[in-house]
This record gives C-alpha cells, structure tokens and sequence, in this order.
C-alpha cells in the first residue's frame, strides 16, 4: 500500500536536521528540540478527561517525572491501568512529546495511564533506562492505591524504544518469577539493537527512524557492541524460555516501518510458546506515526482502537 499521502506531506516539509559532524551534545540537543516540535499536537478536538496530575515516580537512581491520565468514566475505585513507556530511541522523547497519545490511549481504553520520563541517553547509557523501567514498574505496584489502579488488570504499553522497555519488562518478570502485567501493549516495538540495514524498503529515511538515526540511537544508548544482543535490548534474541507463560500481547505495525519484520517475527515467536498475541497493521503509516495526530486523522483513530484492544483485555470496557 502506499505511503498515507497527509505523513507524507508533513514529513517532506519537516525533517530531522542532519547531524553528521557534530559532537554529541550539539546533536543531541538539536535532535530533541526537532523531535518535541514535531510531536507537539494542539488539537481542538483532543479528548476530555477527568483529571491529569503530575508526580513523582521511583526510579532506579531517584525520583523520575510522572503523569497520570484519568479518563472520563474510569471510576471511583481501583479500576485497570497502563504503564506507558515513551519512545524515542532511548535518546529523545518525554512526558510532552507522548502526551496526546496518552490521552487517547487512555480515552479508548477508558483505562488510567500513568506515563513516566526514564533516563535518556547519551547521559545514561545503558541499562539505565531498562532498570528504570523495572523500578517504575515495581513502583507503581507498590502505589497502586495511590494510581487508583488494581495491580492484578495492569498493562504495559510503549512506543518504539518504549515498545522495547514493555516487552523487557514482561520477559524480566517471568525469568524473575515475579508478579507480570496482565497484558502487553507494543507500538512499532524496538525488539533487537543490532542493525536495520539489511532491511529492503524503498522508503527509511523517514521522519521518526533511518539508518543513521537507528546507529546514532544505539551508538548513544550502548557503548559496548557485545551487548547489542544483550535480551534487555534484543528481547527478540532472548531464549525460547523467556517467552513461555507471557502476559497477552497486542502490536500495532506500520507497513512503511524498517522495523515491521521483526515486529512479526517476535509476534510469531510469542504465539509459538502459546502467548495470545494479536496484530494490527497500518499498512501506510510509518515509524512513529502516532506521534503525528496534529495532522494525522487515522493516527488518532489508529490510538482509540489500539486503546480499545487494552480496554477490553482488562474489563474496562
């Protein structure tokens, strides 16, 4: 299918700057204040919601910044949630950028969702981000009266690089043998930080992921070239044991996504060791197109229904 014509405007007219022969620290700061003015979106028809309230989130070196989305008829007492990691390829991204998709997230899934801002790269280099995912994690079981969440109907969800801390996340708690989400929530996940060049689309170097930006991600985020198969970053390379008795998964993929294949090929290896796994793909979205509901209708229609698969996983619907 081709390529969604209104992404395709937005991203000819808006592209990442070119960040060769800078140093990381310029090029970092230019690849976030390009990613935050692309992903702010001032909609008049952004869904109400009940309340949203900032806190603070243990993470797993101090305090993290948290937010928590309550929908409209989400009820009074403790009701089922969504743990939402970010994307951004470890090294961009924040409570802002993912806002709106909060919201609609948690409007469709008419669900709590409490979204908290881990460490980035290049300042904290791996794993800090996937400590922190386990710490927010076993925080926000620990304050669950607080969330107003039922700790046994919560799920992870993310983004891309957020995507890859949701699927982490599951795997560590069943090698652990610790209490595991009910269900999991991957947006075009990042399930393997080795390479994307073998890919063969006619179209990468889009907006949200190309090649270069996909090195400068791994480069910034791993400084060990061994531990880009590491399972915490590659949870696709992980043993087969680590994908047996998994929480129910659904992914949403994007047919112009240099990621889409592996996306299939972790689905495939969740549903050979029995985990009830379902796919939805958007065959002319790109990498990160829900980032775009400024100008994107079906972004927005493609997060109300993503949020609705969550909502009736977890009874809230």
């Amino acid at each position: 299918m081709a390529l969604d014509e209104t992404i395709k405007t937005f991203m000819d007219r808006f592209k990442l700057p070119d960040f060769s022969g800078l140093d990381w620290k310029q090029s970092t700061d230019r690849l976030r204040q390009s990613f935050y003015r692309a992903s702010q979106s001032v909609e008049r028809d952004a869904p109400e919601l009940a309340d949203i309230s900032t806190m603070a989130v243990d993470g797993a070196d101090g305090p993290l910044k948290g937010r928590l989305y309550t929908p409209l008829g989400a009820g009074i007492g403790p009701g089922p949630g969504i743990i939402f990691f970010h994307g951004g390829g470890f090294v961009l991204g924040d409570l802002d950028s993912h806002d709106m998709i909060c919201r609609r997230l948690a409007t469709g899934a008419r669900c709590r969702v409490l979204s908290v801002h881990y460490r980035l790269a290049p300042e904290h280099p791996f794993p800090a981000a996937h400590d922190d995912a386990i710490a927010i994690w076993q925080w926000a079981n620990r304050r669950a009266e607080l969330l107003n969440m039922d700790p046994d109907r919560l799920c992870v969800a993310g983004d891309s690089a957020g995507g890859n801390l949701a699927a982490y996340l599951c795997q560590h708690l069943n090698r652990a043998g610790e209490p595991a989400p009910a269900f999991q929530l991957l947006l075009y996940p990042l399930v393997q930080f080795v390479d994307i060049r073998t890919k063969k689309l006619t179209f990468q170097e889009g907006f949200f992921l190309s090649e270069k930006l996909f090195d400068y991600f791994r480069d910034a985020y791993i400084h060990s070239e061994t531990d880009r198969m590491d399972p915490r970053v590659s949870p696709l390379f992980a043993p087969d044991g680590d994908f047996r008795g998994l929480p129910p998964a659904h992914m949403v993929l994007c047919g112009w996504d240099p990621l889409k294949d592996e996306g299939h090929a972790y689905a495939a290896k969740l549903s050979a060791h029995g985990v009830p796994v379902t796919i939805r793909e958007h065959s002319g979205m790109v990498h990160g197109f829900m980032n775009l509901t400024a100008v994107s209708v079906p972004a927005r229609d493609a997060i109300q229904e993503a949020g609705e698969v969550v909502g009736n996983a977890l009874g809230a619907l």
